[in-house]
């Protein structure tokens, strides 16, 4: 009684969310591309609230580190480099220490609501920064900065935490792109209005002026966010920052998938941190170039991540695709090793400006590297953020969120003092630090790979499936988006597994012949997708029965089986006879199936055209494959003779279904 009641609210809520994010809006507007997200309400007024915080953070942030790195060393009596690497620590505590805090009061409270207080906390914020820059006072520029870092920490659980509360299951990935790339533009202008407006004649005064006007534009767009459910009202909000800053991460912990997620996703910041904390003092001293060099490195980084992150939402085809996540570390750890050689560029005895810069050899290869940095970086965080979210409950999302800013400040400030250390005391040259994060980035990755098989298995199926076929699908929502449910396709080649993972959005669990489930690197695969090997009767009548028992357990757990009921590959291209086993499960679990047509794979290398599969060298690459979902069935009218027909008519014709067919 109390899980059919459970299952009742959260359809309730389903209902809710689903009114709540159409806003009425029409269904062709629903369908638009992730950009058609910035014409609704329930994005647009989110998207730019978060865009002008970034603009004032970057603008405050790059002004006062063009004031450290270039005059304020000798007002402070220090090094620059130590200077700046204290600033980006004094940004990055608040997030370690409030972290946890702000989390719990996101979850009891409305997040519209709390968006708009935080947004008036900036404003205050940045009117005293106003007064700091005009009387030149980089002692309290840096306490500043230390309250910016706490407005924008008590930011950080709402603004990742609001997105599934308005946003579909199939615009999640899109949403987070444009959050990102809006995120890293904003950085973009922030970083050159910062640079360019410090260096006016009445620069201080100027920036003052719009960081005020900016935090009121942000607070005014805040107004226009949709309220969100409370999804935790009696959630009592506890001050001790210490305790509870352990409690949220052991909280997170106990979910693997998603702590190993933001270990991920702060291992990235790390580097980021890392990398344009160094950028000022590394373009000064290293590629001889001056302020205006800084600003372009910085630009290009930003245009990079932005790149990466729309880029990741094509690649996705609008599912969390962890196997980007692998990728984006290998073009990380790549292009971060190729900076410490491409930097090694003719020295100049005075600083370069951007059009001298530009003009010495080498430079071109220094800023391709700074720019695909940014865009395998794009390509790494996107699906990580959009994994947290989505495997996280509704009424814990925010501090789930909350450890991982905790997370990512501690690796921030590790990035800050390991910088301090290592180049500002130990005397290591900023490249070779450069190069160090690159070869640990490598075996960081690596080592997640190990421990998360996901993640790999992901990467290799998304490589298989975009460089061997043109592959597209139709109707895939057909599948439910919760609960279980058998899905039967056909069986036409090695691969038919892999783009079916692929295509879902939901994790598929795959009923395999044991002989193909052994195979080389397939193996690995099916095991990390968690397939379930089955044998015939005849050979091993034990891992049969092991196997159907399996089958029930995962329907019963409320996951996706995948069965090819003609038991083995096709010999001539056409469909072979369904055999019974899919009667079985749907007697043993009455959950709904959905038939599946797999088009366009017989004649490939991994089909049993022409002789025996693989038994000779491929004769096509990048074939046009389909794969096509009917409506789901009734398991009371579950039979393999009507399951065939369904696939049979689905692989034969393009018009759709009919629903009366389905029923």
């Amino acid at each position: 009684m109390q899980k059919k009641t459970s299952q009742t609210g959260k359809a309730a809520r389903n209902d809710w969310a689903e009114k709540t994010s159409t806003g009425g809006e029409p269904a062709a507007t629903r369908q638009q591309g992730p950009l058609g997200l910035m014409t609704t309400q329930r994005f647009a007024p989110f998207f730019w609230t978060q865009f002008m915080g970034a603009f004032n953070d970057n603008v405050f942030k790059n002004a006062l580190m063009l004031i450290i790195a270039f005059t304020a060393s000798r007002q402070l009596g220090a090094s620059s480099d130590v200077i700046i690497n204290l600033a980006a620590g004094l940004f990055i505590l608040p997030f370690f220490l409030f972290s946890a805090t702000a989390g719990q009061i996101a979850d009891k409270m409305e997040k519209s609501l709390l968006i708009r207080r935080i947004k008036l906390l900036e404003i205050a914020i940045m009117a005293v920064a106003g007064l700091a820059f005009y009387t030149g006072s980089t002692v309290l520029l840096l306490a500043l900065l230390f309250l910016m870092g706490s407005q924008s920490a008590f930011f950080g659980p709402v603004k990742y935490s609001i997105m599934p509360e308005h946003l579909k299951s199939e615009e999640i990935v899109g949403g987070n792109a444009l959050v990102e790339m809006g995120t890293f533009i904003a950085i973009l202008l922030g970083t050159l209005c910062g640079g360019v407006w410090i260096q006016l004649p009445n620069g201080a005064q100027t920036i003052g002026f719009v960081l005020v006007g900016v935090a009121l534009i942000g607070w005014w767009a805040s107004r226009k966010i949709p309220p969100t459910v409370v999804h935790s009202p009696d959630l009592t909000v506890r001050w001790n920052l210490a305790r509870e800053t352990f409690r949220t991460i052991g909280h997170a912990r106990r979910q693997r998938s998603v702590f190993l997620s933001i270990l991920g996703i702060s291992w990235f910041w790390l580097l980021g941190a890392a990398y344009l904390t160094q950028l000022p003092n590394f373009t000064k001293t290293v590629l001889m170039g001056d302020e205006s060099v800084v600003t372009l490195l910085l630009t290009l980084f930003s245009i990079g991540v932005g790149i990466g992150s729309i880029l990741c939402e094509r690649l996705s085809d609008k599912k969390v695709e962890l196997g980007l996540v692998p990728l984006g570390s290998l073009g990380l750890s790549l292009f971060g090793m190729d900076l410490f050689w491409a930097c090694r560029l003719p020295q100049s005895q005075e600083l370069l400006s951007l059009s001298g810069f530009l003009a010495v050899s080498g430079s071109w290869r220094v800023m391709m590297d700074v720019v695909m940095i940014g865009v395998f970086g794009g390509l790494y965080i996107v699906p990580l953020f959009a994994m947290i979210q989505t495997r996280t409950q509704p009424e814990e999302r925010a501090r789930m969120i909350a450890a991982n800013n905790i997370v990512n400040a501690l690796f921030m400030v590790i990035a800050s003092v390991a910088g301090a250390l290592l180049i500002g005391v130990a005397g290591v040259s900023i490249p070779v630090f450069f190069l160090l994060l690159a070869l640990v980035n490598m075996a960081v990755g690596l080592y997640i790979c190990w421990l998360v098989p996901e993640f790999a298995m992901r990467f290799l199926v998304w490589a298989i499936t975009h460089t061997l076929y043109r592959f597209r699908h139709q109707d895939l929502d057909r599948i439910p988006e919760s609960g279980p449910a058998v899905l039967v396709c056909n069986h036409v080649s090695y691969m038919d597994a892999l783009l079916i993972i692929g295509a879902c959005r939901r994790p598929v669990r795959f009923v395999i012949y044991e002989p193909i489930y052994r195979l080389f690197l397939l193996n690995f695969i099916f095991r990390a997708a968690r397939a379930i090997p089955i044998a015939s009767h005849r050979t091993n009548p034990r891992g049969l029965k092991n196997a159907f028992d399996e089958i029930a357990r995962a329907l019963e757990n409320g996951e996706v089986v995948c069965i090819f009921p003609e038991g083995q590959l096709t010999r001539d291209g056409s469909l072979g006879i369904f055999k019974r086993g899919i009667e079985r499960i749907v007697v043993r679990n009455p959950v709904p199936v959905v038939p599946m047509a797999l088009k366009g794979l017989w004649g490939s290398f991994f089909s049993h055209k022409n002789g025996h599969a693989m038994a000779s060298l491929p004769r096509r690459f990048w074939s046009r494959v389909e794969l096509v979902a009917g409506f789901p069935i009734d398991p009371v009218n579950v039979t393999a003779n009507r399951l065939r027909e369904m696939v049979l008519k689905l692989w034969h014709a393009n018009p759709e279904l009919k629903k009366e067919g389905a029923r």
